[in-house]
């Protein structure tokens, strides 16, 4: 039996499953989760590795009814396991609330982006899985379990991040803010000189900030940052960021391309949700053709790991379509790339040429080893599968969690054999 004919957004990985099923009901799900013999969610294929693959059956929620419901009282809302940021930002606006953070697309699946631990930017922000307070998932037997932060706190914090591991997640819970407004400000050209000086003072200068370069000079050549608006007037925009300038039109990430497709910057107030993300939900924000990587380093080692890369500048700059640098705040989940360590990530948009990528992924982890680097989990790296262990702690515990749960491996895939049981 051949497989399913399916690849990621990206394009640039097949799916290897032999069929995919769209249950239209709770009964369907649990009966056909109960007679696979191998099984994996699927979500809106944002990931750049087979972390949600499987060698049998796919299962996507994309028919079921979604269920979306706000509980005023508690601040929280309950959402369906296949929604997407961008229809749940909208839904909370509308009603007077906010999530405290969001990655930069939000035309990914809430489910899909907490289970591996995906994020926005910010000092004080943790991954997008820290707002999960509750999770209802069907597990290998069929049977509907639901954890929660407050009743099950030590599985809880395991379950969060699972990498599809655990079972179909069939809604989450969120904590809610009251909503705010934001304004988003570019400066160009931030000189290295200024970056090495006062890197963390840079990097918490706004509610949540973006580096963006191409290693190519001697000055970041993009800062991106997101103010948050308290209830005063907003003050004019001052016209240089340590050394950078004010851009003076909205900027694309990537120079050479359209800014139309990017959230509205140059000081304009808006609603979170159309300022924290940096492309619109109703723009693709490419065709996809590319390759993503990602690195998660301490806080403290910020501008040392970003001087440990340069040197490679030479090398990357054929290859990379941008590099981002954000910020992470710790947090409690177990395979949370930020877990227990307020970090820095290094990201690398790659041009979709994996031949020459994977030459050059072993060159940046060998400079970022000093920091004891842990991948993002759905992008790609070339680390063994004990030099990624080596960075969870609590690794051993998740094991068992996933045995418990799971104890036929009816949703383990080559991706956790290799770097969750692999010993």
């Amino acid at each position: 039996m051949g497989s399913i004919h399916l690849q990621n957004w990206a394009g640039n990985y097949s799916y290897q499953a032999e069929s995919i099923h769209y249950p239209e009901s709770l009964a369907q799900l649990q009966q056909i989760v109960r007679q696979a013999t191998k099984i994996k969610a699927l979500g809106t294929r944002h990931s750049f590795n087979d972390v949600a693959d499987t060698t049998e059956a796919l299962i996507s929620l994309a028919k079921m009814e979604q269920p979306l419901l706000l509980d005023e009282e508690k601040n929280q809302v309950t959402i369906g396991g296949s929604m997407r940021y961008g229809e749940l930002c909208r839904f909370l606006a509308e009603a007077g609330y906010a999530l405290p953070n969001l990655a930069s697309l939000p035309h990914i699946s809430v489910a899909g982006a907490c289970a591996t631990g995906t994020h926005g930017s910010g000092i004080g922000n943790g991954n997008l899985a820290t707002a999960v307070s509750a999770m209802q998932l069907i597990t290998a037997n069929g049977h509907q379990v639901i954890l929660s932060r407050e009743n099950q706190p030590q599985q809880f914090a395991g379950a969060v991040v699972s990498l599809g591991g655990l079972g179909v997640i069939t809604s989450l819970t969120l904590d809610l803010r009251p909503t705010f407004e934001m304004r988003q400000l570019v400066y160009d050209n931030l000189p290295h000189s200024e970056l090495a000086a006062n890197f963390a003072d840079i990097m918490g200068a706004a509610y949540s900030v973006s580096l963006f370069t191409n290693w190519q000079t001697d000055a970041v050549e993009q800062v991106w940052l997101k103010e948050k608006l308290a209830d005063s007037p907003v003050e004019t925009a001052v016209p240089t960021f340590y050394g950078a300038t004010l851009a003076d039109a909205d900027r694309h990430p990537i120079l050479a391309q359209s800014a139309e497709y990017c959230t509205r910057q140059m000081g304009v107030a808006g609603p979170w949700h159309e300022r924290l993300p940096h492309f619109r939900l109703e723009f693709t924000p490419s065709n996809g053709e590319e390759l993503q990587s990602e690195y998660f380093v301490p806080r403290e080692a910020g501008f040392a790991a970003f001087q440990a890369i340069k040197p490679l500048a030479e090398q990357l700059g054929p290859h990379l379509l941008i590099s981002e640098v954000r910020t992470i705040a710790a947090d409690d989940l177990w395979l949370s790339p930020a877990y227990q360590q307020d970090s820095v990530a290094f990201h690398f948009t790659w041009k979709r040429d994996w031949a020459n990528v994977q030459k050059l992924l072993p060159l940046i982890e060998e400079a970022l080893r000093p920091f004891a680097p842990r991948p993002h989990w759905g992008k790609l790296f070339t680390l063994t599968p004990a030099a990624v262990q080596a960075q969870y702690e609590k690794l051993p515990a998740f094991r068992e969690l996933l045995q418990q749960y799971d104890p036929s491996g009816k949703f383990r895939n080559p991706y956790l054999d290799k770097y969750i049981f692999t010993k």
